[in-house]
């Protein structure tokens, strides 16, 4: 017996085909939604994560800045405090420079030249004198400017002839007025150092201690007798 199939077969081919390429489709399409969600939620960790790490990195920030403050606080305080030592170390120094002075203008004034005044300035002396001669004050500038550690940069401001009146004759002399800078002690020591390096010993002015009786005793008696020649020739 023949049997003759009268049923739509290639159409209902055809609808398996479309219901096979729609079931595809469909899971094509959901796995691209389950990667794309899995792709999404991946992104979103990271960038939750670099989100965090900001804020982390933000915190840190933050507070190394505020540590930077505290550090530059405490480097102005920290100078503040080295400025004030510098200050009592200087003026500790200072205290025995008129004693330096005084024993450098003693041992630095050549003969037949005599001071008629002083005045300091913080580091600048001024000197009013009297010499027998020019010369007498070009010793005076070179004295100051080669044989003193305590005394340097002589500056000569003005030298005018003039006459003294000795008894009964007249003799000429040159009144002048110079300029010179006082080292500090610890300028001062450099100096003694650099020009001393074997014996290792700091000369003190006039081989005394700054300070001491002995230093200001001698201070005092060269300085007066440096003076009576003056006040005589003023006279």
């Amino acid at each position: 017996m023949i049997l003759i199939n009268l049923l739509p077969h290639r159409e209902a081919a055809r609808k398996r085909r479309r219901e096979i390429f729609y079931a595809a489709l469909g899971a094509s399409a959901f796995g691209g939604l389950v990667i794309a969600g899995a792709v999404w939620l991946w992104y979103g960790a990271q960038i939750s994560n670099q989100q965090n790490r900001n804020t982390i990195l933000s915190n840190e920030i933050k507070r190394l800045d505020n540590q930077i403050k505290d550090i530059a606080s405490l480097q102005e305080e920290i100078n503040a405090l080295k400025a004030r030592q510098q200050a009592v170390e200087d003026l500790q120094a200072d205290r025995n420079m008129p004693v330096h002075l005084l024993n450098e203008l003693v041992k630095q004034l050549p003969d037949g030249v005599y001071l008629t005044g002083m005045k300091q300035t913080g580091q600048t002396v001024s000197l009013v004198g009297v010499a027998q001669s020019n010369e007498r004050v070009s010793e005076l500038l070179r004295n100051l400017s080669s044989n003193s550690i305590w005394l340097t940069r002589p500056e000569l401001a003005e030298i005018v002839a003039g006459n003294v009146n000795m008894g009964k004759e007249q003799r000429r002399v040159a009144n002048f007025r110079m300029t010179v800078k006082l080292v500090r002690a610890a300028e001062a020591q450099k100096a003694a150092s650099a020009a001393a390096p074997a014996s290792g010993v700091v000369p003190t002015a006039a081989g005394a201690a700054p300070g001491s009786p002995a230093a200001s005793t001698a201070v005092a008696s060269a300085a007066m007798a440096n003076a009576a020649p003056a006040a005589s020739a003023r006279k």
